[in-house]
């Protein structure tokens, strides 16, 4: 539920951890009886159990069709990370995966630990795809084939200029964002987003991974995967794998704040895109992975320890960003904090600070102009440190079951 140490330092988080660990066990509990169905949303929560408590707010035909979209996109994904695989193999079964998905008999063993078992129980998959309604179905079918033909044009390029990493992006994740677009429209609680404000949805949470990811892509074995355009951080070291050198520590923070300040660009289209949802689980849904997303990036930001191991937002800040994230005024106060927290990190002779802050000046401009951070929870910037209130509660609890533990063992002797 998030270290003992974590949750002393900030007692705040006790609450909505405590309720995340709750949300969890009933979402265990409502797994459909079907064995393909079963197997599913069992799967779902081995890939991604944020993913998986998140997408339980969604109406019933919604959320299969969404959690068998994010299936087959992370079979997809599965087959394109998999570096063992030949290229004369990937690239056919990347292109055909669309038409794959109406096979029951079809299984490719790729992968590892879960999703090894992903890809060789496929047919539950498949199964539970052919039961989705027919506009379910063909939005799925159309996402799935312009991915993978996008997956398979990289797959032989490198990303050499930025142009290539919006594509790239667009192809892994932009893609997702129209697809579920779609996916919200056929359900008739929305209206149809435009692509542009869809990519930007993707675009922003692919690049914030990417971003986030960087040493365990360089160190994957047998080849590295490398995400990174050439056009950014040739302009700091000779080889994209050099950022990882301590040697290089100075050229690889500046490099990483460059990649964030691209990153930057598509906040607005994503609050633009959020701002105009009207059902309150869809909301969510998309919502809480775009804070993370922002509060992701402000912890990233001239941070080396992204060259050294892995930098992400703490279990309980986590906990507190699904339960407090409720209306366009929480995302608003979330995206203003973290734009806040990152502006007071910018340092003034970073080579792209300019650019940085006047990107940060317009996502706080655009949050201010709502009129809405009057009514957001101030739970990012907060001084959590302290014996507040919830501490008090936590040494109740703990000490109410010590005294439970010892009365027992007493009654006993």
């Amino acid at each position: 539920m998030g270290s003992l140490g974590a949750i002393l330092k900030h007692p705040d988080d006790f609450y909505p951890l405590l309720k995340l660990k709750m949300a969890a066990r009933n979402a265990e509990k409502q797994i459909p009886p079907e064995p393909h169905w079963a197997f599913c949303y069992t799967m779902l929560h081995k890939v991604s159990r944020s993913f998986a408590l998140v997408i339980q707010q969604l109406g019933t035909d919604l959320r299969n069709a969404v959690c068998i979209f994010y299936l087959v996109l992370r079979a997809l994904d599965t087959v394109e990370d998999d570096t063992s695989i030949a290229t004369d193999v990937k690239v056919p079964i990347l292109i055909a995966f669309h038409r794959h998905i109406y096979d029951r008999d079809w299984h490719f063993s790729c992968g590892t630990k879960e999703y090894k078992v992903l890809m060789d129980q496929i047919h539950h998959v498949s199964t539970a795809f052919l039961e989705l309604g027919k506009n379910y179905q063909e939005a799925i079918e159309d996402i799935t084939k312009r991915m993978g033909a996008g997956m398979a044009k990289f797959i032989c390029k490198e990303v050499e200029t930025i142009d290539d990493y919006d594509e790239y992006c667009h192809y892994v994740a932009g893609l997702v964002g129209l697809g579920l677009s779609k996916l919200f429209h056929a359900s008739g609680k929305e209206d149809l987003a435009s692509d542009s404000l869809s990519n930007s949805m993707g675009l922003f949470l692919q690049k914030t991974n990417i971003i986030r990811d960087y040493l365990e892509d360089i160190n994957e074995i047998p080849k590295s995967r490398m995400f990174w355009p050439r056009q950014i951080w040739s302009k700091y070291v000779n080889k994209l794998e050099d950022l990882k050198y301590e040697e290089n520590s100075v050229k690889a923070v500046q490099c990483l704040n460059d990649m964030i300040t691209n990153a930057l660009m598509h906040a607005e289209d994503c609050l633009t895109y959020m701002a105009a949802l009207r059902d309150l689980a869809i909301f969510r849904f998309c919502a809480i992975p775009q804070i993370m997303a922002i509060g992701t990036l402000a912890l990233c930001y001239n941070n080396i320890e992204v060259f050294r191991g892995v930098v992400k937002m703490r279990r309980g800040l986590t906990a507190k960003v699904i339960d407090r994230t409720k209306t366009m005024a929480d995302v608003y106060g979330a995206f203003f904090d973290f734009a806040s927290m990152l502006e007071a990190k910018v340092d003034k002779n970073d080579p792209n600070a300019t650019k940085t802050l006047s990107r940060l000046e317009a996502i706080q401009k655009t949050c201010r102009e709502s009129g809405l951070l009057s009514e957001r929870k101030s739970y990012i910037l907060k001084n959590e440190n302290g014996y507040g209130s919830t501490m008090i509660v936590i040494l109740v609890i703990m000490v109410s079951i010590i005294f439970a533990y010892l009365s027992a063992n007493h009654q006993n002797n």
